[in-house]
């Protein structure tokens, strides 16, 4: 499985886990920085990271920052992308399962590491439902991304 993976300042430190983790776990994963600490803006992560599950050199991806909020806004904005902020088991299968999101975002500073592993495992390991109610809206959300 192919895995993207970008944060901010906010999120490097545990970026830098979740890489190891995920490596070793059979996982190709690309980093798309930052990387270090500093303070930078994280929009110009995100993108790198959406672009490369939008372009599917990347199967999913990860994104986190402090609140896993701006990441998933921006990731948003990516044609094709369907990027989910969760903090919890439930909302983390529910997003593959009903929504097929192609990109987790996570919040360094509202979830520890561990919880990141276990929203991950959720995430990677839970497939879509491929039920027709759930595939009709998400060509309703299709349709409205292609009209801006």
């Amino acid at each position: 499985m192919k895995i993207a993976i970008a944060s901010d300042h906010a999120g490097f430190e545990a970026k830098q886990q979740l890489i190891r983790y995920l490596t070793e776990k059979g996982c190709d994963v690309t980093d798309f920085g930052t990387n270090s600490n500093e303070s930078c803006d994280y929009p110009d992560f995100a993108v790198k990271c959406a672009d490369s599950v939008a372009d599917k050199s990347n199967d999913y991806g990860i994104l986190i920052c402090g609140t896993g909020i701006g990441m998933s806004i921006c990731a948003n904005k990516v044609k094709g992308i369907r990027c989910a902020n969760c903090s919890e088991e439930f909302s983390t299968q529910m997003t593959r399962e009903h929504n097929d999101a192609n990109i987790l975002a996570l919040g360094a500073r509202v979830i520890t590491v561990d919880k990141m592993k276990k929203l991950i495992d959720i995430f990677l390991n839970t497939p879509f439902s491929n039920q027709e109610n759930h595939i009709r809206r998400i060509n309703k959300i299709t349709q409205t991304e292609n009209l801006y």
